[in-house]
């Protein structure tokens, strides 16, 4: 039989002195004094459960809230719980390590087993390798964390430094900074290599030779040792956007190879079939374009597909004119449809 809630109603250290007048869940909420002389305000249905029996002083643990106070969770002994909460709204637990720290852990982390340490476990203490050797390369100094691996600065007997993760060290993977694999590195300073003459050496990366050159067109570039000797580097670039414009025939913005070459052809993209043709999908038409020294115009929108065609052929009639001016007073090498239709970044006209 639950007992009846009245003043002077006494549970634990707790005593009911007078009502709140309020309610909650149609229950009556009342004040209550501790013998500690704190105070609380509980409904009638807690005072009936007697899940509370103080105002906070002794019992730390809420109630509807699971004690694991004085459990063990792998190296991890729960002392109280936390206000602090987790993102979910959680209880955390302080609890002390085997190590000797203290943490927070959340619940549900100590129950599925997910902490089972204040991290002591996961992440060792940090093995001081300064002064030690592996192969060619003596540690220096501690560099970071960096994906998941401890990093150690390193200094190579042939005078250079490079940084290099922990395991690679251990495991003897890593023994120099790179010039131990290959031969001996050629001087290069000075020599020329297409438009590009070698000032000095740049940097070592990754156990490769990076060379500063200055190019014939005044800019300077930082290029691998193995692109300038096999001659896979020969400019800063500059040289093949000269050969791209020359193979395209600029004039007046306007690419003459295109034009030529893209007689008859429409490009991947197309769906309707014929170049400067396409379906509005906003009209619900069929329209026409067409683009000449780098300006599109609009040669408008049709009910049939093949009215969208005569529209665009009409327009083609300034490509004609411009090709006939042009090999009459232009004397340009021949163009090659090859060379063109491996050049990209251009779009079709």
């Amino acid at each position: 039989m639950k007992p009846k809630i009245g003043v002077g109603f006494r549970i634990g250290k707790l005593t009911v002195s007078e009502p709140t007048g309020e309610r909650k869940n149609g229950y009556m909420i009342w004040n209550c004094t501790c013998d500690c002389g704190g105070a609380v305000q509980l409904d009638t249905r807690t005072l009936q459960r007697g899940t509370v029996r103080d105002c906070g002083c002794e019992t730390k643990v809420k109630p509807g809230q699971k004690d694991l106070t004085g459990q063990r969770f792998g190296h991890l002994i729960c002392l109280e719980p936390s206000p602090q909460r987790d993102k979910q709204g959680g209880t955390q637990w302080l609890c002390q390590c085997d190590c000797g720290k203290q943490c927070l852990a959340a619940t549900h982390q100590l129950l599925c087993g997910y902490k089972k340490s204040c991290g002591c476990l996961s992440h060792p203490p940090l093995k001081d390798y300064v002064g030690r050797r592996f192969g060619m390369l003596t540690v220096l100094e501690y560099a970071g964390k960096r994906g998941g691996m401890h990093r150690w600065r390193c200094l190579c007997d042939c005078g250079n430094e490079t940084i290099v993760g922990q395991t690679l060290l251990q495991s003897g993977r890593t023994k120099s900074c790179g010039c131990n694999g290959n031969p001996p590195m050629e001087d290069l300073t000075g020599k020329v290599f297409g438009k590009l003459t070698v000032l000095e050496l740049a940097e070592w990366r990754n156990g490769t030779s990076y060379w500063r050159c200055r190019c014939e067109c005044g800019n300077e570039t930082s290029v691998r040792y193995a692109y300038l000797i096999n001659g896979h580097t020969k400019s800063c670039g500059c040289l093949q956007k000269t050969i791209i414009r020359d193979n395209l025939c600029l004039v007046d913005g306007t690419s003459v190879a295109k034009l030529e070459a893209g007689k008859g052809h429409t490009i991947a993209s197309n769906t309707s079939g014929y170049t400067g043709v396409y379906w509005n999908k906003k009209s619900q038409k069929w329209a026409a374009q067409i683009t000449f020294k780098g300006k599109t115009y609009y040669l408008g929108s049709y009910e049939r597909i093949e009215d969208a065609v005569k529209a665009r052929k009409r327009g083609e009639e300034m490509h004609e004119v411009f090709l006939e001016w042009y090999h009459q007073t232009c004397q340009k090498k021949p163009v090659h449809t090859n060379d063109v239709e491996k050049t990209e970044n251009i779009n079709h006209t």
